[in-house]
């Protein structure tokens, strides 16, 4: 049994697409361990995103995703972390496949719905991030 942190993002939840995407989530046969809404300030996105901190349109960026709040959900299920990322798509909404999340639904590089730990190693950083941080 594999771990991963899926977030949907503030468009996610302005567009009501959660239930959506979560329907998708468990018709895969994944299970939803754990769910939050949350706020996110900048200083958190600074730890999720280090390696964007440092870029021009990181104030976009933080400006996205504290203009709602985000759903964080723990999912579990065989091989999560690969098989949730075939399910969201690619990060490029121009690039994601029919049928999945972004492909289907997202029309913007930048508000792309939804986020999906890249390894198992940052998913467990991921999910104490978002559901252990005091």
């Amino acid at each position: 049994m594999e771990r991963t942190c899926i977030i949907l993002k503030p468009d996610a939840l302005k567009r009501r697409m959660a239930g959506k995407i979560i329907s998708r989530i468990e018709d895969k046969g994944y299970i939803i361990a754990d769910a939050r809404m949350l706020r996110l300030d900048e200083a958190l996105l600074r730890e999720h995103y280090p390696h964007l901190a440092d870029q021009a349109f990181f104030p976009d960026i933080v400006a996205y995703m504290v203009s709602g709040p985000v759903l964080a959900m723990v999912v579990e299920g065989e091989n999560a972390v690969a098989g949730m990322r075939k399910i969201i798509g690619a990060t490029s909404f121009e690039d994601a496949a029919a049928g999945t999340i972004r492909g289907d639904y997202a029309f913007s590089t930048r508000q792309n719905l939804i986020h999906g730990s890249d390894s198992a190693e940052s998913a467990e950083l991921e999910i104490k991030r978002f559901f252990f941080r005091q």
